[in-house]
């Protein structure tokens, strides 16, 4: 794990394979909600204040079927904010096919995620757009994970212990060699993510897959704020208990994971000719 501290300029433009289908934008902001009406116009302000004028951006929005009048207050928020785009859910899918469902829509060349109750800072996300490209430069490809690690978390004593025991038993399992793979805020490059393999509660084990496909993975230290509005829709059994099967799969997904290093044979040319 790395763990940069320098303030290396915003630089976000990267060239694109040739052949590669150019995207509308540089970044897409994908942030699933489930009953997040109080938090839906302050955050989505946040996010254009953050953005604007520094690269071009969408924000992609993915209702899980909330039922508390999200899909009205983000109905409303499109009509001031033309970055913002809503993908609906009819019914709750869960958080990671939420996602999923945000980047398949989305149209940028990367993807920054953060969760929709506000305690992820927005401001954030120049900070780890930059890393990931510095990061990408120095690959020469972009198989990399740029992940948030709270190091200073404002929750109550409780949550910060549920998170504590499932980032240990991640870690110890997994060994992703990442303090905090809860953290909503993460930016990555899209066309990364449609090759990982896709399973409910995937968005727990982004660092694990990454490393699977011979990634590197760089833990950013970022801002971390209380919630204060709505309410957690998180508890000891969503977090810890019913991931232990996933855990098992990513485990065997691991194990038996190859990824050689490759490179494409050029034709020589034919002699005798000018």
């Amino acid at each position: 794990m790395r763990n940069s501290t320098d303030t290396a300029a915003f630089a976000p433009r990267l060239v694109q394979s040739p052949g590669a289908t150019p995207h509308v934008h540089e970044l897409s902001v994908v942030v699933p909600v489930h009953d997040e009406r109080e938090n839906i116009a302050p955050l989505v302000r946040e996010i254009v204040a953050s953005l604007s004028g520094v690269v071009s951006f969408e924000i992609v929005y993915v209702d899980d079927g909330s039922s508390d009048g999200t899909a009205e207050a983000l109905e409303l928020m499109q009509h001031e904010v033309a970055h913002l785009r809503v993908v609906r859910h009819e019914t709750s899918a869960g958080q990671s096919t939420a996602i999923r469902s945000g980047i398949m829509a989305a149209r940028g060349r990367w993807i920054a995620t953060l969760d929709g109750d506000g305690q992820n800072d927005p401001a954030d996300i120049p900070a780890l757009l930059t890393r990931a490209c510095s990061l990408a430069a120095q690959r020469g490809d972009d198989t990399l994970l740029i992940a948030g690690w709270r190091t200073n978390r404002l929750d109550t004593p409780f949550t910060r212990w549920q998170s504590r025991v499932a980032n240990v038993v991640r870690s110890r399992l997994l060994r992703d060699g990442t303090p905090d793979t809860g953290c909503g805020l993460k930016v990555y490059p899209r066309a990364l993510f449609v090759r990982l393999p896709y399973f409910d509660h995937m968005h727990r084990f982004m660092p694990a897959l990454v490393r699977r496909e011979g990634g590197d993975v760089m833990s950013v230290p970022v801002n971390h704020r209380p919630r204060t509005r709505g309410r957690s829709h998180y508890g000891v059994m969503n977090r810890l208990w019913t991931g232990l099967v996933d855990m098992a799969g990513v485990i065997w997904l691991s194990r038996r994971a190859h990824a050689p290093q490759s490179s494409e044979l050029l034709r020589a040319p034919r002699g005798g000719g000018h």
